[in-house]
């Protein structure tokens, strides 16, 4: 007769962010010893940051419309995201005692609109899963398979049944995501696509003219970079361009593509060659296109800086404003952006999420290989990610001990 150790497998999860404490829930759920490592003093740094803007959960919206935002990553994360959806993020945070509203956009925010609560109450029922956690503890990778770590008490080895690793991409070091792992993993033959600056504003070499405007918002405008497009907002910062509009179109930047502004995105050219060709009598240029336009002056700057000499043929001046080239300096350091691209690609994790060339080390979060636009897009795959690593993890334990 097999006998059935009575041991809890020892589960360690480095990285205290979502996708890290999803992957110790789901773990200590399933009956393992669950120990979560975080480098930083605090867990979540980035969570929370984000909440300060309102910390955008997730999206109301069709699951293959949500599912579309992932791009090419999407068919990766299809079974993930389906086991934990856009409605299953929001019953978790109501689980949570977190009530949530749906803005007029879609994006899914909890009443309270900050992390702190949230994470407050989750790390509450970690701990009371019995969740060890232990801060301070940078990871050093590994000593003949045993995960060392460089603490304040020294350098400590952790050796454990299973371990799931959610150790971030690399923008916005200083809270946590560092990419430092990166050459840790490939020096055990994992690949990793190189990172790269996702949802990154735009770095402008402004004129003097636009002093005027720094630090307003872009409204009614539409930006567009090879496929990517979006009509949301910017602002016109000291730097260049910041906001949700500009990094929803970020990744066509990046790759090549030329960046277009519609500034009157509800105007048809016809519609625009009609005003401007209206009798302007004595009043200025300049004056007649303020008030026919009406664009405000934030577009009318634009619209200067980049199309100058305005063109004084109607027709022309009109497909110049449904289509003005915006000349920039590239996309903001990769530490600056939102998010990362790049990361342990899929060919290097098999379906449960766990590294071909390294049995019993899981990956999760952002550290894999797949972007997505702001807008809940991000947290939620985090969240299922974290979620389908940690299941995966713990079936992986229970299995070794049997």
């Amino acid at each position: 007769m097999t006998q059935v150790s009575k041991r809890k497998p020892q589960a360690l999860v480095i990285g205290a962010g979502p996708a890290g404490l999803m992957a110790a829930e789901e773990l200590a759920r399933a009956g393992c010893a669950v120990t979560v490592i975080e480098a930083k003093p605090s867990v979540g740094r980035k969570f929370l940051m984000a909440g300060k803007s309102g910390l955008n959960l997730t999206r109301d919206q069709p699951f293959d419309a949500f599912l579309d935002a992932y791009t090419e990553a999407g068919a990766w994360l299809h079974p993930m995201i389906t086991a934990f959806d856009p409605v299953a993020v929001q019953a978790w945070a109501r689980d949570l005692g977190q009530e949530v509203f749906t803005g007029s956009t879609g994006r899914v925010f909890p009443v309270a609109m900050k992390a702190s609560p949230l994470l407050r109450s989750w790390l509450g029922r970690l701990d009371g899963l019995g969740v060890q956690l232990r801060t301070r503890w940078r990871w050093a990778g590994w000593d003949n398979g045993t995960a060392t770590f460089d603490t304040p008490e020294g350098r400590t080895k952790f050796t454990a049944d299973a371990t799931v690793l959610a150790l971030g991409g690399a923008s916005w070091a200083r809270l946590g995501s560092d990419g430092a792992w990166a050459d840790v993993l490939k020096g055990h033959g994992v690949d990793i696509a190189p990172f790269a600056p996702a949802n990154a504003g735009l770095r402008v070499d402004w004129s003097t003219h636009m002093g005027a405007v720094l630090g307003q918002p872009l409204k009614g405008v539409a930006f567009r970079a090879g496929p990517y497009a979006s009509r949301g907002e910017a602002v016109i910062s000291a730097r260049g361009l910041e906001g949700g509009g500009i990094y929803s179109v970020s990744r066509g930047v990046r790759v090549g593509h030329a960046l277009i502004v519609d500034l009157a995105p509800d105007r048809t050219v016809d519609a625009l060659t009609a005003r401007l060709a209206r009798p302007r009598g004595k009043a200025s240029w300049s004056n007649h296109l303020r008030k026919v336009l009406k664009l405000g002056a934030a577009r009318m700057a634009l619209l200067n800086e980049f199309g100058r000499p305005l063109p004084t043929q109607p027709a022309t001046l009109a497909a110049l404003i449904k289509a003005l080239p915006v000349a920039h300096a590239g996309l903001a350091p990769l530490d600056e952006a939102i998010s990362s691209a790049g990361g342990v690609m899929r060919s290097a994790v098999d379906e449960g999420l766990m590294v071909e060339s390294m049995p019993g080390v899981f990956c999760a979060g952002e550290m894999l290989d797949w972007e997505a636009p702001t807008g809940g897009y991000l947290l939620t795959a985090c969240l299922a990610t974290g979620r389908w690593a940690g299941r995966s993890a713990a079936a992986y334990g229970l299995k070794a001990l049997s």
